[in-house]
């Protein structure tokens, strides 16, 4: 059971001491007003998320964070990057946000549900390959694909695990999937499967183009239809397989 003092330090991103002097001054107050001074006072995790107030500004007392982030087109999977801006730039204000780790990648030219933790159980469990978590994608096609063929396979072998497979009007697409003019066609696609790159890959491979992607899924969270890109959430934490 986490104490109060290391609660705090973990959520203001101060040093021990630095909370104890809050707390024996009666800058710590719960919120019916009442100061709180002993740091060593346990936190049952069933309390927490818990609201104090410290030195006057509402916080919230959290053991860790989960968030989910629609990731806009244009930025990377990445807490820092020479060229590029990052996914964890536009994370500013986000509780824990020094500890939050992506679960997986969308890369530059994708958009949709990108997935943040603090947890590094979790976000083991949901990536890897064993799990299987399935991924739900939005595609905009520069024309139609082939039937995918028995025993299929990617030029470098690699074997995609693709759930499900379908055409889908342009009203049936999220509104966070970017859709170029020269889009000729729409599909969904799920995966448990996670390479770089993989769902241009297979459409390449299935004599198509990819023109935009969309991450809608992601296990059983969902992007939602009014989150605007670059913007965040948070959620409780997601259930791993």
């Amino acid at each position: 059971m986490p104490r109060l003092d290391l609660l705090l330090a973990h959520n203001l991103g101060i040093g021990r001491a630095a909370v104890t002097r809050l707390l024996r001054s009666g800058r710590v107050l719960d919120i019916e007003g009442a100061p709180l001074h002993d740091g060593r006072t346990p936190i049952a995790l069933e309390e927490l998320p818990r609201p104090l107030v410290v030195d006057g500004a509402a916080i919230t007392l959290r053991a860790r964070m989960d968030l989910l982030q629609h990731k806009p087109l244009g930025v990377v999977t990445a807490l820092r990057d020479a060229t590029h801006p990052t996914a964890y730039d536009l994370l500013e204000g986000a509780p824990l946000r020094a500890e939050l780790r992506a679960v997986g990648r969308l890369d530059l030219d994708s958009t949709g549900l990108l997935l943040w933790t603090t947890d590094g159980d979790l976000l083991h469990r949901l990536t890897h390959p064993r799990r299987a978590v399935p991924r739900t994608y939005h595609v905009a096609l520069g024309g139609p694909w082939r039937p995918v063929p028995p025993e299929f396979a990617l030029a470098d072998g690699h074997v995609p695990t693709i759930v499900a497979l379908e055409a889908r009007d342009a009203a049936q697409m999220h509104p966070g999937l970017v859709v170029p003019d020269t889009t000729r066609c729409f599909a969904t696609i799920t995966l448990t499967s996670g390479r770089f790159h993989e769902v241009r890959r297979i459409f390449t491979e299935l004599d198509s183009l990819v023109l935009g992607l969309c991450r809608v899924r992601y296990g059983d969270v969902v992007l939602p239809d009014d989150l605007a890109p670059g913007a965040w959430l948070p959620i409780d934490p997601p259930p791993a397989a």
